[in-house]
């Protein structure tokens, strides 16, 4: 096992990491901005190097600051968590450069994955189901405008080396069309240093659903069951949980294998999610939402997700474990030929942000009190007294039930987010709240607008 292991993140998925890796022996660096000196995954590390002031691209995603802190620590290894640094191929390969271990997929598996449209065509090349779409970049509005005539609209114009949910628009016919494609062009540009624009068909009503996969240290790819992540507004997800209720067994089994193709097909190792569409199928012209049978690839994320918990309470595993065990070329802690997924689980993300538009609302934390109970976990990155700044993400903690059956597992949320008491920030419990009584979710027969249907 590795010896020690410098997290390059902050906040729960920082606290997280340490967690697993002081449980396993392994010693825990943190790096911080001068903005989180006071964050408890500074203070449960065994070692913390501050390594720049708050905005990110002088700290976080420093990769000479976090290289040098790795270096002056004496780490043996670095886990990227999610975001910041974690997708970069040029990072990884930096780490590795230097003799250190990666946790996470190869840089070629990175750089692979990163192109929207390269992934389309290496997927499709696999044989897993892609939605009607262009095979290179729409080089110009011409271009974009021939590419959406002949696919149909509605088209979804999107950013090439985006994600997140960032970079993309929707277009229903020409005129629409012409907006979205400047618009998206240059916030790629902007924000990615990449202006290549993907068209791809739209559907009206979709569901997203992914699958994590792991790819073992012996070269094996093994799917570890599905994840809905269909709550989510500004495409971004607020709930997921697992098992998805539209997933049938059939389903499920074509789902799994597509997505461990999909990791194959780039020699994957370590956590990665494979990130589909699942479209209701045509019967006498009519979507049937309750025959939602036809897939397809969306993305493919190279890292650990946010919504790991709830695969890791349907499973039995800490996924950073196994992360470590890839890394450090060992064999899982599992049987791959074996797996017994059992029970459902759902993750609640709670956000500092207005539960009605959903806009940040930064603060101190007047008030923190985790639920807890049976079935009740909360991975959070912030204490009472601490300042959740706007220099980051809103996300303060991810609520995760599980229990024997759905309709239990959401019983057991509604309890929870009674039960937690926070004040200070603005805050998406009331949501939750509310969302948890929702016929549509509740019933499990939702898609991607339902929270605009509810606003």
């Amino acid at each position: 096992m590795i010896e020690s292991l410098l997290v390059a993140n902050r906040g729960e998925i920082a606290r997280r990491i340490i967690r697993t890796a002081r449980r396993l022996g392994v010693r825990a660096i943190a790096v911080h901005s001068e903005a989180d000196v006071d964050l408890p995954f500074v203070r449960e590390a065994d070692e913390a190097v501050c390594v720049g002031p708050a905005n990110p691209a002088q700290s976080y995603r420093n990769t000479e600051a976090i290289l040098a802190a790795a270096k002056s620590t004496g780490a043996q290894a670095i886990h990227p968590g999610y975001g910041f640094l974690s997708e970069n191929a040029d990072f990884a390969r930096t780490v590795e450069a230097a003799g250190l271990i990666w946790v996470g997929p190869g840089a070629d598996a990175i750089s692979a994955m990163g192109d929207k449209i390269n992934a389309r065509n290496l997927m499709a090349a696999a044989g897993v189901p892609v939605a009607p779409g262009t095979t290179e970049p729409a080089a110009d509005l011409a271009a974009a405008l021939g590419a959406a005539a002949e696919i149909g609209y509605p088209v979804m114009v999107k950013a090439a080396a985006g994600g997140g949910g960032m970079g993309m628009g929707v277009a229903v016919d020409e005129d629409a069309l012409r907006t979205e494609y400047d618009k998206v062009r240059a916030f790629a540009e902007r924000m990615f240093g990449d202006g290549s624009v993907l068209i791809e068909r739209y559907f009206p009503r979709v569901r997203h659903v992914e699958v994590q996969i792991l790819g073992l240290a012996d070269g094996r790819v093994v799917a570890l069951g599905e994840r809905e992540c269909s709550v989510q507004r500004r495409n971004q997800k607020l709930v997921e949980e697992s098992p998805s209720p539209a997933v049938s067994p059939e389903l499920r089994a074509r789902l799994l294998a597509a997505a461990v193709r999909a990791g194959e097909a780039v020699n994957y190792r370590n956590a990665g999610t494979v990130e589909c569409l699942l479209v209701p199928r045509q019967r006498d012209g009519k979507d049937d939402d309750a025959a939602a049978e036809e897939f397809f690839f969306l993305e493919m994320n190279t890292r650990l997700q946010v919504e790991h918990p709830v695969t890791e309470l349907v499973y039995g595993l800490d996924l950073v474990e196994e992360q470590l065990r890839v890394a450090a070329g060992l064999a899982p802690t599992f049987d791959p030929d074996a797996l017994d997924p059992r029970g459902h689980a759902i993750e609640l993300r709670i956000n500092a942000e207005d539960p009605k538009r959903f806009l940040p609302g930064p603060g101190v934390i007047k008030t923190w009190v985790e639920p807890t109970g049976e079935g009740v976990r909360v991975d959070s990155g912030y204490v009472e007294g601490n300042t959740v700044t706007p220099f980051y993400d809103s996300l303060m903690a991810k609520l995760i039930v599980s229990a024997d059956t759905r309709s239990e597992a959401i019983a057991r949320a509604r309890a929870a987010v009674a039960d937690f008491a926070l004040a200070g920030p603005k805050n998406n419990l009331p949501f939750f709240a509310e969302l948890l009584e929702n016929p549509e979710f509740t019933s499990g027969d939702y898609d991607t607008a339902l929270i605009t249907r509810m606003r």
